[in-house]
This record gives C-alpha cells, sequence and structure tokens, in this order.
C-alpha cells in the first residue's frame, strides 16, 4: 500500500482439527488453511431466539466479502463469533487456519465495531498507540505507523495535525477514521468492517473505499457487514445473505448476478401494429412479467423459459427487434427477492 509500509501477508498455515463432531467433520483441514474463515454448521441460540441456524460459510484469503442482511438476521452474532467473542453452541469455526479459540488468533485480525467507542478525553495519537500496543506492536513502531494512516487519512495537513487533538474535538467522520486507523494499526491479515461506512461524507467513504481495495491488493481479506447494497456490489468479490439466522445465498457477485441474469429481458421493438408481440408478451408460458414505456419492453421470464424462446417468438409472429439483451439484476434486487423484503427503501436493506 501506499503509505503504511511492512504489510507483511504471510500466515499460518496450519489446518484446524475439524474432524471432530457433527456437520464440520466432512471438511478437509485443506479448506480451513486456503480460507481466511470457515464456518461449518454453526449454530448460536439466546433463550427461545435462534440467532444462527446451521451457518456455513467459506472466505477465501485476498478477497472482499460481503455480510448482507436485513435487522436481527443473525450478522453482528456471526461477527462476533468470528472474534471469538461469543462461542457457537454447535459447530466448527477457523480463523487464519487454526481453530478461532487458539489464544493468538484474534491478534492477526483486525476489528471495526458498529458502535464506535474511543476514549474521547485521550489524545488521538494516544489512543492508536495504546490500540496498538494491545496488540503488542511497539510504541516506537506504532507511532510510524500511526503518523503515515493520519497522513493518509487527510488528518494531517499544514493547517492541522489533528492527532494531537482530543477525540472529542474531532467530528464524527474524523473520529471514524481514527477508529478505522486503530482496526489496522497492527497490520492484521484479516480485517472486519460493521457497517464502515455509516455517518461518512462521500470524499471520506471514497477515501475508506480506496483503503479496503488497497487491502485487498496486499493479500489482505475484508469481511465487512452492511445494509448499502451499492458498495456490496462495487466492492465485494463474494457475499453471503442471511435471513432469520439462516444462509439464503453465499457466493461470488459475478456468479449471483450471472445467475440472475438469464431470467430478465430488455426488448426494444419497432411498434408496427399488426403483429402478434401483444399474445407473445400475454403468454405465461414465457413470460411472467412485462413493464416499460413506448417501444422498450423490460420482460421477466417465466420460470424455466429460455430467452431464446421468447426471441424466436416475437419474430416468428412478425415483430422487429431492434434491442434484444439480458438484464443483470442489481444486488439490492437480488437481495428482496431472496428475503422477501418487498417494500423496503432502495439501498436501505437493514442491518443487524
Amino acid at each position: 500500500m501506499a503509505a503504511p509500509t511492512n504489510m507483511h501477508t504471510t500466515a499460518r498455515r496450519t489446518a484446524p482439527d475439524l474432524a471432530a463432531g457433527g456437520r464440520a467433520g466432512s471438511t478437509d483441514p485443506r479448506d480451513a488453511a486456503d480460507a481466511a474463515v470457515l464456518i461449518r454448521g454453526v449454530a448460536k441460540r439466546y433463550e427461545r431466539h435462534v440467532a444462527v441456524d446451521g451457518l456455513s460459510l467459506t472466505v477465501p484469503r485476498g478477497t472482499v466479502y460481503g455480510l448482507l442482511g436485513p435487522n436481527g438476521a443473525g450478522k453482528t452474532t456471526t461477527i462476533r463469533m468470528i472474534l471469538n467473542i461469543i462461542a457457537p453452541d454447535e459447530g466448527e469455526i477457523a480463523v487464519l487456519g487454526r481453530p478461532v479459540a487458539t489464544s493468538d488468533v484474534t491478534d492477526r485480525v483486525g476489528y471495526l465495531p458498529e458502535e464506535r467507542g474511543l476514549y474521547k478525553k485521550m489524545q488521538v495519537r494516544q489512543v492508536l498507540r495504546f490500540l496498538a500496543e494491545l496488540k503488542g506492536v511497539p510504541a516506537r513502531v506504532a507511532d510510524g505507523r500511526i503518523d503515515a494512516w493520519l497522513e493518509r487519512l487527510g488528518l494531517v495537513s499544514e493547517a492541522k495535525d489533528w492527532g494531537n487533538a482530543k477525540v472529542d474535538e474531532l467530528s464524527r467522520g474524523m473520529q471514524q477514521k481514527v477508529q478505522f486507523i486503530g482496526a489496522l494499526v497492527h497490520e492484521p491479515e484479516l480485517v472486519i468492517l460493521d457497517e464502515p461506512f455509516s455517518g461518512l461524507d462521500p470524499i471520506n467513504a471514497q477515501a475508506l473505499k480506496d483503503t479496503v481495495v488497497e487491502l485487498r491488493g496486499s493479500g489482505r481479506t475484508v469481511i465487512f457487514s452492511t445494509h448499502l447494497m451499492e458498495n456490496a456490489e462495487r466492492m465485494c468479490d463474494a457475499v453471503c445473505i442471511i435471513s432469520n439466522g439462516i444462509k439464503v445465498l453465499d457466493g461470488a457477485v459475478a456468479d449471483v448476478k450471472a445467475e440472475y441474469g438469464n431470467q430478465r429481458v430488455a426488448v426494444v421493438l419497432d411498434g408496427r401494429a399488426g403483429t402478434g408481440e401483444p399474445a407473445v408478451l400475454a403468454d405465461p408460458s414465457v413470460v411472467r412479467t412485462s413493464s416499460g414505456h413506448g417501444r422498450l419492453r423490460e420482460i421477466e421470464l417465466a420460470p424455466g423459459a429460455d430467452p431464446q424462446t421468447l426471441l424466436r417468438r416475437l419474430v416468428g409472429e412478425g415483430a422487429s427487434v431492434e434491442r434484444f439483451e439480458l438484464v443483470r439484476p442489481s444486488l439490492h434486487e437480488i437481495f428482496l427477492d431472496k428475503v422477501g423484503a418487498a417494500g423496503i427503501e432502495r439501498g436501505m436493506s437493514g442491518h443487524g
């Protein structure tokens, strides 16, 4: 990365023993070694509430992975189990190739919680040095990294060095950047960010996004939870959507969109009268819904229908097709389809 240096990417390759018990028993130890996070058959219950139910997922190393879901879906519970803050009732979790309960694993993880918390009466540099030392970074090494990050994220300029200010003198956005630095100052191999862009203006949000991309470029793994589907779609290599504690979708963003992309078609017709176009668009065996205005129609195909069948039917009925292309749905639309969250405002798909 351009600012903080010496960002090592070497990870231990010792695989955890996942051979004992339950659904984790079928896991190949090599899978655990190759994954940043490996979760198999994990469940967590609180009295009568099941927060996470039989969750299994694999986060490949060196990727940006989105954990998505509506309020109360189980995302935060899953993150806390990955961090060994709470223990699962069932199943196994390996982090960076080792069982999550291994004593030094969390020292290789950086965490930005959704609930922000800094010592408001402390100087910014003192807070960051303290957080670094908690992870075993010597003060002299920490100070160099802190200076680099403060400059990189615009907290040091000719006009003002905010590193010498007390935390409560900073704006909310500045405080968030300080806490972001605190999650990265020990140069973790795995970074977990819970709603990292909340409260940031577009410029500061872009600075954090650029940093996430560079972390991935340096071989780091980033997991972030968000309710903003646009951010997930633009930044993530893969996503997992969970609802009511159950995984409903998991995979590479490109694969997920491709799976849904063959069911919607944009068609531009010349609009001539006397063709059989209306009959084709009204055929429920081919078309589930059809909408649009003028010459442009957006068509959702019936389950199992083939786009080429639709094209042949239109041409066969005499329609002049000027444009015919598959439309890839947005991740937001896929999210709503999978969780059944009709009526949620665009871009506000919930978190929790």
